[in-house]
């Protein structure tokens, strides 16, 4: 089934040719010209609508790859769950262990015996990729670093990262300790969304001192692009050089991540290029706000006999710029509708499709509960499907 979509609302080499496309060719762009996707030097790569969920462009982005200190996006969501739940605060203090002050890699230079606070500690853990920091909170928060890993395993289940598994908290090699430039995306896109104050509080800081000791933030384009508020880089000889970056321009934010890269200089470059690429030849649309009616379907015996299609969340499509007028929306429902019907059970989808190809869809469901009808109202519509 096809409605139509809503009227929209009122609205290196290859980064110079984005820059000339985007200044001498604007009516092209307005009709709907969207250049190839631009070449990365990565092994892996993928740019993410943060509102859609839409991949604008990939490749191998369910590859099983070593992830660094990426590692640490999943430490931080698990504080940040910590925090939201009110099992720790942010004044809470965990005593440093001897274990934590002699992990190896990038530290925040923690010591042995003292207290630190998890405010401290998720900023040397974000700011400075301590090692140290996060088997520190690992073991505040689960007892153990074991036990934290057993957590990072069952969210990572939890959130659908399909392609990652952990070994341990601090992203050093180890053969069964990988993830996906899709899953990376996908964690920072829920940290983003579900914990926004505290992703600003964090991964936007470009420096932290501790201890006496000023380390800068891996994240170089929050240096260079004043739209990129985080989020995360890592680094060992086995990933390569890899960075998860987000920016937010124009109302519209997107997620870069890059793994595998040859150097600190060509992880930034390639990121930046994918974020130039998604701003200047995409744009958002929200097609339907939660809890809008999107059209009424009849109800088999129930009372009423009719209720309108609701989604849960407001579906936003990532569309090439210039063709949001191309778009189709189809609803697939379930056959014959009946009696009861709760507003938490779904009855269909909605997809958006652009020139063959789904971009995104959504769970349809009732904007509020069908009661089975009476006797009489009953065999009326039985009679009417009868006849």
């Amino acid at each position: 089934m096809r409605v139509s979509p809503p009227r929209p609302a009122l609205r290196s080499a290859w980064s110079l040719l984005l820059l000339l496309v985007a200044l001498v060719l604007p009516a092209a762009r307005a009709q709907g010209f969207l250049p190839p996707a631009p070449p990365i030097a990565a092994k892996s790569w993928v740019l993410l609508d943060a509102r859609s969920g839409q991949v604008l462009t990939s490749h191998k982005p369910n590859e099983h790859l070593p992830q660094a200190s990426l590692t640490k996006l999943m430490v931080a969501y698990i504080t940040f769950t910590a925090l939201q739940a009110h099992s720790i605060t942010l004044h809470t203090r965990f005593t440093i262990s001897t274990a934590a002050w002699r992990t190896g890699g990038s530290r925040m230079f923690l010591n042995p015996g003292t207290q630190v606070s998890v405010n401290d500690l998720l900023l040397g853990l974000i700011v400075d990729s301590g090692n140290d920091a996060a088997v520190a909170l690992a073991q505040g928060i689960a007892g153990s670093r074991a036990g934290f890993v057993s957590l990072m395993n069952r969210y990572a289940r939890r959130l659908g990262l399909v392609n990652t598994h952990y070994m341990d908290v601090d992203g050093l090699s180890d053969p069964d300790h990988y993830s996906s430039a899709l899953d990376v995306a996908r964690i920072s896109r829920d940290i983003i969304r579900t914990f926004p104050a505290l992703y600003h509080r964090y991964f936007a800081v470009k420096q932290f001192t501790w201890d006496h000791i000023t380390q800068d933030n891996r994240v170089t384009l929050l240096w260079s692009d004043a739209s990129v508020d985080g989020l995360k880089t890592g680094y060992t000889k086995e990933a390569g050089y890899c960075m998860d970056a987000s920016a937010h321009r124009r109302g519209m934010r997107l997620i870069a991540v890059v793994m595998g890269a040859a150097s600190e200089s060509a992880r930034a470059r390639e990121a930046e290029t994918l974020l130039n690429y998604g701003f200047g030849f995409y744009r958002d649309h929200r097609l339907y706000s939660a809890g809008q009616a999107i059209r009424t379907i009849p109800v088999w015996l129930g009372d009423p006999g009719h209720a309108a299609l609701v989604v849960h969340r407001t579906l936003w499509a990532t569309v090439p710029r210039g063709q949001y007028r191309r778009i189709k929306l189809r609803l697939d429902l379930a056959p014959h509708l009946r009696a009861p019907w709760s507003t938490g059970r779904p009855v269909g989808r909605i997809g958006v499709w652009l020139d063959g190809h789904e971009l995104v869809s959504r769970r349809l469901y009732l904007a509020r509960p069908v009661a089975r009808a009476g006797w009489w109202s009953r065999l009326i519509d039985r009679i009417g499907r009868w006849i």
